[in-house]
């Protein structure tokens, strides 16, 4: 418990900040659909015939993945707070239109009858009678909408719009509970704040107030705070970085610490950033050396000149006991040592990420090419569960692993692709929910044993210490083995375009720093 008050008092500044966000993201999503939704709402009230149309897209609209629904909009809004509260606000429509309609739908025909009878409007009926009488329950659909946006605000992070999600997300990619709570509290806190204020203002006299006024705050006020968020492109430079590199080291931390960096940053999923990067919304992104979209994109990696990017080379990581009942398994998974460098791994992530080839396909052509691939056996002496985390090389793995053990053994394969970060496939490797993934000595050193600061500075630079130091501590600590490296290092990287690096004569991180630095001087 102190730990994580010690962390909060560390991060006040920043989670302020990201708090702050959230209810931005979250109050204006839900400003711009009661616009939107309550006007659709009474028209499909007044015309039933469109009811059912108009109430079927927005439920389709709720449908869609959260992630999908994200990653459609970069193209057509870029990164940052305006395709969050867009995708926020196509998933607000639903509960406040359906409850608009129902709400006034369920309003007395007597009533409505004796309001016409005193020689009131259609329009006099509707704000002085209708909607009054229909306020409890359009309000109950914009709470349900409210709650709903807060949560799924947290994923706005992927697309650099900010808010609570950042601390969640790179809470799991570096194993650490006080960042994950630091972001999932505070976001149950908003969304209990929020349900209690709008319950009060629910059982509120909504006939005393003026309801033509008050739609027409809500417009004034959502669209000042709309263009008041702050724009992804405004800088000069700007700097993407996924969750997890932000908060290591050898990432955001060790680049503030040993190079002086200062660039503006926004925190991105990896899974769009390089097509930010390629549309020209980010300038310089944090990627891995074997990524295929350094090809694919025309990327320039800049060199790390002060070393803070350690040796990260890929091997299976093992459960001792997995290897004790099955140790026929080390043999069919040391098959592809010695047979993937540098420049093979990024190749074949480039086949799969820009030649859009399915990672089975690539791992069954690779294996074909090198005269490893065999028929299964169909074993039945047991099943392994393979693990991985979520990116393409690894997904590329887990298939080689797969056909490998299955033609070469006589077990049987279960797969877990896509599991997540480091602290997902680590936390079930060590729970017995998966039997090995692949992993790197680079991140074994730095997120999950975090040696002392003159342990790692020994090991940084020698590739076989650090293979050597991360085996021993992971067989002592946690009873699991290091298989051989598989012969491809996938280090960090800061990436440029070719064409801006050339440009501005950016070739190394101290180039970038130097940059950075001349232009903050008047």
């Amino acid at each position: 418990m102190q730990g994580f008050l010690d962390f909060l008092l560390s991060q006040r500044d920043k989670l302020f900040q990201q708090t702050i966000s959230h209810i931005n993201l979250t109050i204006i999503s839900v400003l711009v659909a009661i616009i939107v939704g309550v006007p659709l709402g009474i028209l499909i009230a007044r015309r039933k015939r469109l009811a059912g149309a108009i109430l079927g897209v927005a439920g389709v609209l709720q449908t869609i993945p959260s992630i999908a629904l994200l990653g459609f909009m970069i193209p057509l809004l870029g990164i940052g707070p305006k395709p969050a509260i867009t995708a926020l606000f196509l998933y607000a429509l639903l509960p406040i239109i359906r409850n608009t309609y129902t709400g006034i739908t369920g309003v007395d025909a007597t009533v409505k009858e004796a309001a016409r009878a005193m020689g009131m409007s259609k329009n006099q009926v509707l704000f002085k009678v209708e909607l009054p009488l229909s306020m409890p329950v359009l309000i109950a659909g914009i709470r349900t909408a409210t709650v709903i946006n807060v949560g799924v605000a947290t994923l706005a992070a992927y697309i650099a719009a900010g808010g609570l999600g950042e601390f969640i997300f790179g809470g799991i990619a570096l194993n650490n509970t006080n960042m994950i709570l630091a972001g999932a509290i505070p976001a149950a806190l908003l969304a209990l704040l929020f349900d209690f204020i709008l319950s009060r203002v629910q059982k509120a006299n909504w006939r005393k107030y003026k309801l033509k006024l008050g739609l027409a705050g809500l417009l004034l006020c959502s669209v000042a705070g709309y263009s008041m968020l702050p724009s992804a492109g405004s800088s000069k430079l700007l700097a993407g970085f996924t969750p997890e590199f932000m908060g290591r080291m050898d990432g955001d931390l060790g680049l503030k610490k040993y190079y002086g960096l200062k660039i503006p940053t926004v925190v991105i999923s990896d899974a769009v950033m390089y097509q930010a990067m390629y549309e020209g919304k980010l300038d310089v992104v944090s990627g891995y050396s074997t990524d295929g979209r350094i090809r694919a994109y025309d990327l320039s990696i800049l060199e790390d000149d002060k070393h803070i990017f350690p040796p990260y080379y890929c091997a299976p990581l093992v459960r001792n006991n997995t290897l004790q009942t099955y140790p026929e398994l080390a043999g069919a998974l040391q098959l592809l040592n010695g047979r993937i460098n540098d420049s093979v791994m990024t190749f074949l992530n480039y086949k799969a990420d820009y030649l859009h080839q399915t990672p089975e396909q690539v791992a069954k052509d690779f294996l074909q090419e090198q005269g490893l691939l065999k028929p299964s056996r169909h074993g039945k002496k047991g099943v392994i569960r393979i693990g991985s985390k979520i990116f393409t090389e690894q997904y590329i793995l887990c298939e080689m692993y797969k056909l490998l053990i299955e033609g070469n053994t006589d077990l049987a394969v279960s797969s877990k692709t896509g599991m997540g970060g480091t602290k997902i496939c680590f936390d079930a490797l060590r729970n017995d929910q998966i039997d090995f993934y692949p992993e790197y000595t680079g991140t074994g050193l730095l997120v999950i044993l975090q040696p002392a600061e003159h342990v790692t500075a020994g090991l940084m630079k020698d590739k076989d210490r650090t293979y050597e130091y991360v085996k021993q501590q992971f067989d002592t600590q946690y009873q699991l083995q290091w298989l051989p490296p598989i012969g491809f290092n996938n280090a960090y990287a800061l990436m440029m375009r070719k064409g801006t690096a050339t440009q501005l004569q950016i070739n190394s991180i101290s180039d970038l720093t130097s940059y950075l630095t001349q232009k903050r001087k008047p």
